[in-house]
C-alpha cells in the first residue's frame, strides 16, 4: 500500500545521503514538502545537504550514522520519531564499492563492501520495519542496483552485496505478507550507472582510471523513481532505460548477455589515466556534498548504446526461438 499521509506530511529517512542518489532523493523530497531525516557518515555535509532542503520547502533534521552499527541506526530511527512524531517512508541507499579482480581484492575491503551494502540494508530494514508498523503502515525503498539481477567484471564484492538485498527483499516481502503486515510496502529499485561521486570513491585495485560504464543517468532519475515508489509502490522498480534493458537481456539469454556485458564493461569500465591502488571511501567519511559525479559526456552514449542493446535483445531472442525449434523438432 501506498504512504498513509501524503508526502508534503511524510516523514523520510534516507541512508547514505550526503551525496549521489541519497542527495538527489532529498532534495526531491523536499520540494514536495516532506520532512527529510538526513543519515550518513560527515555531520558537516550533512548539514549542507539539510540546508538546501529547507530552502526548497521542505524540514530536514540530519544524524550523522555508521549503517554497519545496529545500535547507531536503531538511534537513526528513535531521533527521526522525537522530531517529528513518526517514520512514513525509509530508503536505504548507503553504499561503497571496490573495483578490481575479485582475487586481488584484499577480504577487509570485500568484507567492508559487504558491511555497508548488505548489513546496513539489513539493519535499516529492520529499524524501518517497525517503526513503519508503529505509524501505521508505509514504504519501505531498498536500492539494489541492477546489479543485483545481472552481473559485472571487477565488481564481485558489490555484485554479491547488491544480490544479496534483493533476495533479502524478496524474503521479508513473503514474511510481510504471511504475517498480515500488509499495511507495509517493501520496494525495490534496480538504477544502472549514474552519474554520482561513487565511480571516483571507490576503493581501487585495478591500478588504472575508473569511470562508469555509459550510458550514465543522471540521479534525478532515480530520485523521481523512488519518488514514485513512495507514492504507488511496486515490488520492484527500474530506474532508466539502460537498467530495464538490461535485465530484460538477461532474463531471455543470460549466458549470452554474461559474456557480452563482460567484454563490454571490460572495455567501457577505465578511464584514460593512471591511478595508484588506494582504498577510496571504504574507510573515511565522505569529504563532499552534491549529487553529481562529474560524468556529464557518458548521458549523451544513451542512444547509441540503447541501440546496441536492443540488437542484443534481438539477437538473444533469435537465439532463444531457434533454440525452441530444434527442441520441438528433436521430439
Amino acid at each position: 500500500m501506498p504512504l498513509t499521509r501524503s508526502l508534503d506530511d511524510a516523514t523520510v529517512v534516507i541512508t547514505g545521503a550526503s551525496s549521489g542518489i541519497g542527495t538527489a532523493t532529498a532534495y526531491a523530497l523536499a520540494r514536495r514538502g516532506a520532512d527529510v531525516v538526513l543519515a550518513a557518515h560527515t555531520e558537516a555535509v550533512l548539514r549542507q545537504v539539510a540546508a538546501r532542503c529547507r530552502r526548497l520547502g521542505g524540514r530536514a533534521l540530519v544524524v550523522p550514522t555508521d549503517v554497519t552499527d545496529p545500535e547507531a541506526v536503531e538511534r537513526l530511527a528513535a531521533r527521526a520519531v522525537a522530531e517529528f512524531g513518526r517514520i512514513d517512508a525509509w530508503i536505504n541507499n548507503a553504499t561503497v564499492s571496490a573495483v578490481g579482480l575479485f582475487d586481488e581484492i584484499p577480504a577487509t575491503e570485500f568484507r567492508r563492501v559487504v558491511e555497508v551494502n548488505l548489513l546496513g540494508t539489513v539493519y535499516g530494514t529492520k529499524a524501518a520495519l517497525r517503526w513503519l508498523d508503529a505509524a501505521g503502515g508505509g514504504v519501505l525503498v531498498n536500492n539494489a542496483s541492477v546489479l543485483a539481477e545481472v552481473a559485472m567484471p571487477y565488481q564481485s564484492a558489490y555484485n554479491a552485496a547488491r544480490h544479496g538485498i534483493r533476495g533479502l527483499n524478496d524474503t521479508v516481502r513473503q514474511e510481510l505478507r504471511v504475517t498480515g503486515r500488509n499495511h507495509i510496502s517493501l520496494c525495490t529499485v534496480l538504477p544502472a550507472a549514474v552519474d554520482t561521486p561513487f565511480f571516483r570513491r571507490a576503493a581501487n585495485r585495478t591500478g588504472r582510471e575508473l569511470a562508469p560504464p555509459p550510458p550514465v543517468h543522471p540521479p534525478e532519475v532515480v530520485a523521481e523513481t523512488i519518488v514514485r515508489l513512495l507514492r504507488r509502490p511496486r515490488r520492484e522498480a527500474y530506474a532508466g532505460g539502460r537498467a530495464r534493458l538490461l535485465g530484460l537481456q538477461w532474463r531471455l539469454a543470460p549466458a549470452l548477455v554474461e559474456r557480452v556485458a563482460g567484454w563490454f564493461t571490460a572495455r567501457t569500465r577505465f578511464g584514460p589515466g593512471v591511478r595508484l591502488d588506494t582504498a577510496g571511501n571504504l574507510l573515511p567519511p565522505d569529504a563532499t556534498a552534491g549529487p553529481a559525479g562529474g560524468w556529464p559526456g557518458r548521458h549523451r552514449q544513451l542512444v547509441r548504446l540503447t541501440a546496441f542493446g536492443l540488437a542484443a535483445a534481438g539477437t538473444a531472442v533469435g537465439t532463444a526461438a531457434a533454440l525452441s525449434r530444434r527442441s520441438r523438432a528433436g521430439r
